[in-house]
């Protein structure tokens, strides 16, 4: 999430190939609502949602450390998946 515009979010997936979409919270309404909102920041702080199929969270990550999360995310969705495969897919 960022508070980019959808088309800076689609610049910005594309020139780094993500394999995802980044959502665009313009209105900081998200950001608000999961903690990740500094006030007087024009940047929310790095927290993670991982979210399932059915649209449900399924884990949050509030203090995230980039060097280590994307392993960590990855374990939680193949442990997550194992346990609940209809939710999750690869």
């Amino acid at each position: 999430m960022s508070y980019d515009s959808p088309e800076t979010n689609r610049q910005f997936a594309a020139a780094n190939h993500l394999p995802f979409r980044l959502l665009s919270d313009r209105d900081r309404s998200l950001a608000r609502a999961v903690g990740a909102a500094i006030p007087l920041l024009p940047f929310p702080k790095r927290v993670s949602v991982l979210v399932g199929t059915d649209g449900r969270v399924l884990k949050t990550y509030p203090s995230v450390k980039p060097a280590a999360h994307a392993a960590e995310v990855i374990g939680d969705f193949r442990a997550l998946r194992g346990a609940d495969g209809a939710r999750l897919r690869s």
